[in-house]
């Protein structure tokens, strides 16, 4: 087989990489943010409006993630505070966080999946 062939699937498995290293990263537990849930950490849930109207987290401020850069500090003014970011599976809140990060936010997280973040509220509640 000529090396040619093997450019598109390197390609392809550079980007799954890519995109999994970006679902973890700044990635916590549930444990841990449930505790930032109860000192007041905002919980943003970065999933589509459709999305968010049709299951969401009593806690959670929706903010697509095309919205984020645009809408972020009418939510949370100060660059400081916790921000925790949620979405379906993890991927779309990764993103979102180094959005954040690149707009000088200093504490934000991906939380990652709505899982991850429905159990973070839960045991918030506690």
């Amino acid at each position: 087989m000529r090396p040619v062939h093997w450019i598109p699937i390197l390609v392809i498995l550079a980007a799954i990489v890519v995109l999994l290293a970006l679902k973890w990263v700044g990635s916590m537990s549930p444990g841990a943010a449930s505790e930032y849930l109860r000192q007041g950490a905002k919980l943003i849930d970065v999933r589509t409006v459709e999305e968010f109207r049709a299951r969401h987290l009593p806690r959670a401020i929706n903010i697509p993630l095309a919205d984020l850069k645009q809408q972020i500090s009418h939510h949370v003014p100060h660059k400081e505070h916790v921000v925790l970011l949620h979405c379906l599976s993890g991927g779309r809140s990764g993103l979102g966080r180094r959005v954040l990060k690149r707009m000088g936010y200093t504490r934000v997280f991906n939380l990652g999946s709505y899982r991850r973040a429905e159990r973070a509220v839960r045991e918030a509640e506690q």
